[in-house]
C-alpha cells in the first residue's frame, strides 16, 4: 500500500491522537494467538518530542540518539539527541534535499565500527534542474561537539532522476559485509507488467543497490559486468520497501515492503533475485479487485515473499522493521517488529526460520503512524519513532 493508504478505513485508530510520556502498556494472549506468549508488560516514555516528521533512527553509544526529521520548516534536519535527558541540537552539514510528497531527509545509519569510524549515512531525495526527483545516500563524518557533519560527500544516486514525488524506498543499513545496502522505490511507475520499470536490472528505481564508499563493487556482486544490468543493483521487483533489517543469527537482509491494494510483503533478500513486482504479487490494482500479477507460487523465475498480506485484507502498508534481540523486554525475543503507517501500531510477527506469524500488535490504542524502530544494544530499550508534523520519539522500558 501507499504510505495514506488505507486511512479512509482506519479514522477510528486515528483518533486517538499522541499519548505521551509515563503510559503503561501490557499485551497478552490472545484468541488470536494460540502460542500462547508470555506476557509482555512495557512503559512507554517520550523521548523528545515536537519533530517534524522523523523517519530514521541511529542509536549512539554514550546514550545519543540521531534522529532525521523528513520535513521541517521546508527543509529535512538531523538531530543528536541525548536518550536520558531529551536534550537536542540540530547537527550542521546536511545535504540540501528535496521536499515534497514523500521526499525529504531521510534514513540514517552509522558505521559497523563507529565511533572509530565517525561515518554517518544518510538517505534523501534530490532533485535536478528539471525538478525530476531520485534517492540519493551519502556520508560524513559526525563531530558530536559541534555537533556536525564533516567532509559530506554523496555517494550514489538511483537513477535515472523521474518526475515523482513518490516511493523513494530509502531504508538503509550495513549487511554482514561490512557494506551498506539501500532499498530504492518504482517511484511510482504503473505501467504493470512485464516492462515495468521493477523488473528492470538496468535501472535503480524497484531495486536495492549498495553504494560502494569504500572501494569498487565487490568481485562477488550478482550483476558484476552482466550485459544489461547495472552492477550496483542487488535485487529487484520492489515496489516501495521501507523497512530492512538484518537478522541477528543469520545475517540475511529482511525487507518490509509496500504493495498497492494489499499486497505489502515481508521479503528475505538474496543476491540476484527477483522478488516479483509487479509481474507476481498478491495484491490488487487501486479501488478493484484485479490481480496486479501472477500468484507467487505460479512464478518460479521469482521469488516468494516470506510473508504476505493479500487483496481482500486490510494489508499492512509497512515502515521500518527491526529484530528484537535485547534482554529488556524477553517476551519479544527473536520477534520480527514492523512499523505500520495507516493501521497506526506496532506490527510483530513471531520468527520460526522463514515462517512467519502475525501476533498482537503493539501500541494499538495511541493512533500513532510508526515510522522507524530500533533497539539500543545497551539497555535492550526499544525506540520507535511517529510519523506526524508534531511527534515525538517514545521507547518501550519494562513496565
Amino acid at each position: 500500500m501507499a504510505e495514506s493508504d488505507g486511512l479512509s478505513r482506519r479514522q477510528l485508530l486515528a483518533a486517538g491522537g499522541l499519548t505521551l510520556a509515563g503510559v503503561a502498556g501490557c499485551l497478552g494472549s490472545t484468541d488470536n494467538d494460540p502460542a500462547g506468549d508470555a506476557t509482555i508488560s512495557f512503559e512507554t516514555e517520550t523521548v523528545v518530542d515536537g519533530l517534524g516528521n522523523p523517519w530514521g533512527l541511529a542509536v549512539l553509544p554514550d546514550s545519543g540518539l540521531l534522529v532525521t526529521e523528513r520535513e521541517r520548516d521546508g527543509r529535512g534536519r538531523l538531530q543528536l539527541v541525548d536518550r536520558e535527558t531529551g536534550s537536542r541540537d540540530p547537527v550542521s552539514g546536511v545535504p540540501d534535499v528535496f521536499v515534497g510528497g514523500q521526499g525529504g531527509l531521510l534514513d540514517v545509519t552509522c558505521h559497523p565500527e563507529f565511533p572509530d569510524e565517525p561515518w554517518v549515512y544518510l538517505t534523501y531525495s534530490v532533485a535536478n534542474d528539471a525538478g525530476e526527483t531520485a534517492t540519493q545516500v551519502g556520508r560524513g563524518r559526525l563531530d558530536r561537539s559541534a555537533p556536525r557533519l564533516n567532509s559530506f560527500e554523496p555517494l550514489h544516486t538511483a537513477q535515472p532522476f523521474v518526475d515523482s514525488d513518490a516511493h523513494f524506498g530509502s531504508r538503509a543499513v550495513f549487511g554482514p559485509d561490512g557494506r551498506p545496502y539501500v532499498t530504492g522505490g518504482d517511484r511510482p511507475f504503473q505501467n504493470f507488467g512485464p516492462d515495468h520499470v521493477a523488473q528492470a536490472r538496468s535501472t535503480q528505481p524497484g531495486a536495492t543497490p549498495p553504494p560502494a564508499p569504500d572501494g569498487p563493487v565487490p568481485a562477488r556482486h550478482p550483476f558484476l559486468n552482466t550485459a544489461g544490468a547495472a552492477d550496483t543493483v542487488y535485487s529487484y521487483g520492489h515496489r516501495n520497501p521501507q523497512g530492512m533489517t538484518v537478522h541477528p543469527e543469520t545475517g540475511a537482509i529482511w525487507q518490509s515492503e509496500h504493495g498497492e491494494n494489499a499486497g505489502d510483503e515481508i521479503n528475505i533478500l538474496e543476491a540476484g533475485g527477483n522478488y516479483g513486482w509487479p509481474v507476481a504479487d498478491t495484491g490488487c490494482e487501486y479501488g478493484t479487485s484485479t490481480p496486479v500479477g501472477d500468484p507467487p507460487e505460479e512464478r518460479p523465475d521469482t521469488a516468494a515473499p516470506a510473508y504476505t498480506w493479500e487483496c481482500g485484507t486490510d494489508g499492512f502498508p509497512p515502515a521500518g522493521a527491526t529484530f528484537y534481540d535485547g534482554d529488556a523486554l524477553p517476551a519479544l525475543q527473536g520477534d520480527l517488529l514492523v512499523g505500520n503507517l495507516a493501521g497506526r501500531y506496532l506490527g510483530r510477527l513471531t520468527v520460526d526460520r522463514r515462517d512467519l506469524t502475525e501476533r498482537e500488535p503493539l501500541l494499538a490504542d495511541r493512533g500513532w503512524r510508526v515510522r522507524a524502530v530500533t533497539v539500543a544494544p545497551e539497555t535492550g530499550y526499544l525506540y520507535v519513532a511517529v510519523d506526524d508534523s508534531d511527534a515525538p520519539v517514545v521507547r518501550l522500558v519494562p513496565g
